[in-house]
């Protein structure tokens, strides 16, 4: 399997070098992952970009090898990168994403670390059980946490709603069909009562795959929208939330080389 490539991801284990990384920063954007590779690595190396799926391998300023993956968006996606990247002896998965927050007290341009998801994703039934939890590694969120104080990130941790669809599945009725499910129609609020904080894509199908394959998965998202008050994206700060979101994990995978 050492020589092999996979398929989707475009690269093998004998693409990472004789000191190969076993930690991934991985964004649903393939322009995210090329500024972490550009601006936050050292020494970097193009992998592939085969499918848009743009992977590199880098260094950070302690001399760790991190990956610099890309995941697609949405959960099937996810889902087909995360197992091949396994395969290739990741152990270690930092989600950078962005999202929606539902909570009024979590501003647009902060970032929210999840520990846990409520997974409404049809890949993550593939992988486990509807009832098989979704939580994040507790040592990766500690990191992240430790990142956000240290470089004084305004930062919130709690549950996440995972959800497969940016419109309907988010409440959003300002699209091209403004006519949700009854059973989606006011889950917002009933997912803002519930502690719920943000929206987003992704992590829960991540953090059940970690539990059934056994590595370690983290999340950190900045918030680029702010739902208790408009269904749209603020464009203006969307760079700022992102950059803090990628800077708490960039430091946050530091500080795991160290451990």
């Amino acid at each position: 399997m050492t020589n092999q490539r996979f398929y989707h991801i475009g690269f093998g284990q004998n693409d990472l070098g004789v000191s190969p990384p076993v930690l991934a920063l991985l964004s649903g954007d393939p322009e995210r992952a090329r500024l972490i590779a550009d601006s936050y690595l050292q020494n970097v190396q193009l992998l592939s970009e085969n499918r848009g799926l743009n992977s590199y391998l880098g260094y950070l300023p302690n001399g760790c090898p991190v990956l610099s993956a890309t995941s697609g968006m949405g959960a099937p996606s996810l889902s087909i990168v995360v197992n091949e990247l396994m395969q290739v002896g990741i152990r270690q998965i930092i989600r950078i994403g962005t999202c929606g927050s539902i909570q009024p007290h979590i501003p647009v341009g902060s970032i929210v670390i999840s520990n846990a998801a409520l997974c409404r994703q049809g890949a993550a039934n593939d992988i486990a059980p509807v009832e098989y939890p979704a939580a994040a590694d507790p040592f990766l969120t500690v990191a992240l946490v430790k990142a956000a104080r240290e470089l004084a990130v305004d930062y919130y941790l709690g549950i996440t709603a995972s959800v497969d669809t940016f419109y309907e599945g988010q409440e959003r009725t300002d699209s091209a069909n403004p006519n949700l499910m009854r059973s989606l129609q006011g889950i917002t609020a009933e997912y803002r009562r519930l502690n719920i904080l943000n929206y987003e894509m992704e992590c829960g199908t991540l953090f059940k795959m970690a539990g059934v394959y056994g590595f370690a998965a983290a999340a950190v998202c900045g918030v680029v929208a702010q739902r208790t008050v408009t269904e749209e994206i603020i464009v203006s700060q969307t760079d700022v939330a992102v950059k803090n979101a990628i800077a708490t994990a960039v430091y946050a995978a530091g500080l795991q080389a160290l451990a």
